[in-house]
């Protein structure tokens, strides 16, 4: 789509003191609930907003809903906020492409579409059908397409789907010769995919919740795989494996591709994971565990023969490549291939019967070929600094490999291993120019002397004058890594002077294992220090001021947000905690949350567990009294992730807490979960009322 001419925006004072003088807030009723933690009462006045599917709490989304929606009718430039966004999303994404059985598959979206297709050809030039296309599958793209698996054959292809955001997969299968969807259905299946053996293939899933209405907050226990049969219903499934000593953890299996070998990998306790081997040759062999110690992680890469190469951290914070074999599978017995470097090593890959290693240097990738015994032999030349990724098979002659930036869209390449040549296969079309815009790292010192790099974005031209809006993003948590990664949706922003920042907080994994250690449990007060140093940076050095600072971030950045709201007020104008985990004395209560204890710990673990937890947790301390930041809380209806208890009770406690006249608002959707899958529709349209909402109670307008 090309525009006729790049619509340029304008900051002006908007009078928004008008709408938020207006807002009455619904009357939220509090109960009398109080806990006791160690001898410590903590009262829970609005408890019952945890049962989301009451009809009082379903009255209170639904007051919160028309308050919230008022507000934003009024925003006089929301509509044309949307209409930007719409014309920048406008463009045709691509994927990188893959093969499989002697045919290539890619996924496209023309534009506007709310779910990627698809596709499938003979040739890499050649005509493109369609394979799958979610967006048939629901009128307004809320069924979402979570994994595509072909079976080693290549007879089948099995996919799973989620409805609304839900972290509850469905899994179907087609028959690829002819595109008939099949009569196999699975249900309640979760963190699951599907692994072939044979004409079937296993799969990971809960009981069907008990009660109606529990689907979507009560706890998950008891994950077991199964193996379906093609032809069969679920009813005749196999349970292959169930472990009800330990009923909070997660179950998962892999199959080689010459179907030799089977991986079990069990998780939810501790950072890591374990890993179980067994061969498939035998017909009577059992599981043989290879690790025991779930603080590391342990990937399966690829299998030479009998030999087995796994990614992990164990033993090497920066991560290193091993060796294992089937004949001793155990850690003790690994060899090293590529030891530990001074930057963390990301993802390995074998194609073309070479190793693809990707690093992470300072939160940007670099990416070297190595032959299968971990001799460097090169340097893949990328464009810039941002972020690769690599797609291609262990016997296949083609790789192919996605490059994108702050600045720049994923552009896919096909990759001749051996030259070091890359060639430009699909680059994006789009109607903006990406020159007008730079990205630069800096690095600032944290409260505590830490060095903390992050990436600021921005027009060429900008003036350091402390009066340019800023949007501060971060995460920190779960060994996650922000990398360099381009967004049409910054773009209104940006082009009106605007700029973006993103921190690679403590709790992250772009220093490895020790980064990571450093901001969880009992030291994750250093994430929220980070994040609040790097505000003063941006302020001290005059990229912005107070009144024109917002803070996003969602699910771990939901928490970081509400925490640094909490602690810091009169640091920043706009406040966007997105999904995010808000009550830390209950959150392991709820579908998943006991997987998050070993970054965060639980208010059961200790009395000094309890006391760090309670003296950081948005929700318990919100002040009576007290001038917050002007806050927009978001969350969905079928949020099974973070469920929307956390947000409810937050927006709650803050709108009866908060003084002065700037909004407290919570946008809660419906038909949408924790953000994966969501359609692109959903999505400008979140967009569009976060921006305006921030740019609104910045005192300007778009």
């Amino acid at each position: 789509m090309k525009l006729k001419a790049i619509i340029l925006l304008a900051f002006v004072v908007a009078p928004s003191e008008k709408i938020m003088a207006q807002i009455e807030y619904p009357n939220t009723v509090k109960c009398d609930v109080v806990d006791e933690y160690f001898g410590t009462k903590v009262s829970d006045p609005y408890r019952w907003l945890e049962n989301d599917t009451s009809v009082a709490t379903m009255a209170w989304v639904k007051m919160q809903n028309e308050v919230t929606n008022a507000y934003f009718e009024k925003i006089p430039f929301r509509d044309k906020l949307l209409k930007r966004l719409r014309q920048l999303a406008d463009y045709e994404k691509i994927g990188v492409p893959f093969k499989r059985h002697g045919r290539y598959y890619i996924y496209r979206n023309n534009g506007l579409q709310n779910q990627s297709v698809l596709y499938t050809m003979e040739r890499l030039d050649g005509e493109q059908s369609v394979f799958l296309d979610p967006n048939t599958l629901s009128t307004d793209g809320t069924v979402a397409l979570k994994g595509v698996y072909f079976s080693h054959n290549g007879k089948y292809a099995a996919y799973a789907i989620s409805r609304s955001g839900s972290d509850w997969e469905e899994i179907f299968v087609i028959d690829v010769s002819t595109g008939r969807l099949m009569d196999d259905h699975i249900e309640w299946a979760k963190f699951s995919g599907a692994a072939w053996h044979g004409d079937g293939f296993y799969y990971s899933a809960y009981d069907a919740p008990l009660a109606k209405g529990t689907e979507f907050s009560g706890i998950n226990k008891g994950h077991k795989i199964y193996y379906h049969k093609i032809g069969t219903p679920q009813s005749e499934d196999v349970l292959f494996y169930h472990n009800p000593a330990y009923p909070k953890r997660f179950y998962s299996i892999t199959v080689n591709e010459e179907e030799t070998m089977a991986f079990l990998t069990e998780s939810g306790e501790g950072a890591g994971n374990n890993l179980y081997v067994r061969s498939l040759k035998q017909a009577d062999s059992q599981f043989i565990q290879m690790t025991s110690d779930m603080n590391y992680y342990y990937y399966p890469i690829e299998n030479i023969g009998s030999q087995i190469m796994i990614m992990t951290n164990y033993g090497a914070p920066r991560c290193r490549l091993m060796s294992a074999s089937l004949a001793s599978p155990g850690v003790d017995s690994w060899l090293e291939i590529v030891p530990e470097s001074e930057n963390v090593l990301e993802s390995a890959d074998v194609i073309g019967n070479r190793l693809l290693l990707t690093y992470s240097k300072d939160a940007s990738s670099h990416a070297y070929v190595c032959d299968l015994y971990g001799k460097r032999l090169h340097e893949v030349t990328l464009p810039m600094i941002g972020s690769v990724y690599f797609s291609g098979k262990k016997d296949d002659k083609e790789c192919f490999y996605g490059f994108g930036s702050y600045t720049v869209p994923t552009t896919i390449y096909s990759y001749d291993i051996e030259a070091d040549h890359s060639v430009v296969y699909a680059t994006p079309k789009l109607a903006f120019r990406l020159s007008d815009y730079i990205s630069e790292q800096i690095f600032y010192t944290s409260k505590d002397g830490t060095r903390v790099p992050m990436s600021i974005t921005y027009k060429k031209g900008m003036k350091l004058n402390g009066r340019n809006p800023v949007y501060l993003y971060g995460y920190g948590g779960f060994n996650i890594s922000l990398s360099p990664r381009f967004s049409s949706l910054r773009i209104p922003f940006l082009e009106s002077g605007g700029i973006y920042a993103e921190v690679n907080l403590r709790g992250g994994g772009e220093y490895g294992e020790e980064w990571h250690q450093a901001g969880t449990k009992m030291q994750k007060q250093n994430v929220f220090d980070d994040f609040i140093a790097a505000a003063e940076y941006l302020i001290n050095h005059k990229y912005t001021g107070p009144e024109r600072l917002a803070i996003v971030g969602g699910s771990n950045g939901g928490l970081l947000v509400g925490a640094c709201m909490t602690q810091r007020p009169e640091l920043f104008r706009v406040a966007v905690p997105e999904v995010g985990v808000m009550d830390m004395l209950r959150y392991h209560k709820f579908t998943i949350g006991w997987n998050w204890a070993s970054d965060y710990g639980t208010s059961e673990d200790s009395k000094e567990m309890f006391e760090y937890l309670y003296k950081y947790s948005p929700l318990h301390n919100l002040r009576p009294g007290t001038t917050y930041p002007a806050t927009l809380v978001t969350t969905a209806d079928h949020d099974d992730r973070v469920v929307p208890a956390h947000s409810f009770k937050f927006a709650a406690t803050l709108q009866e807490c908060h003084t002065g006249t700037s909004p407290v608002l919570i946008r809660i959707d419906t038909k949408a979960g924790h953000g994966g899958g969501k359609p692109l529709a959903k999505v400008l349209e979140e967009q569009a009322d976060i921006y305006s909402f921030i740019l609104y109670n910045m005192g300007l307008k778009y």
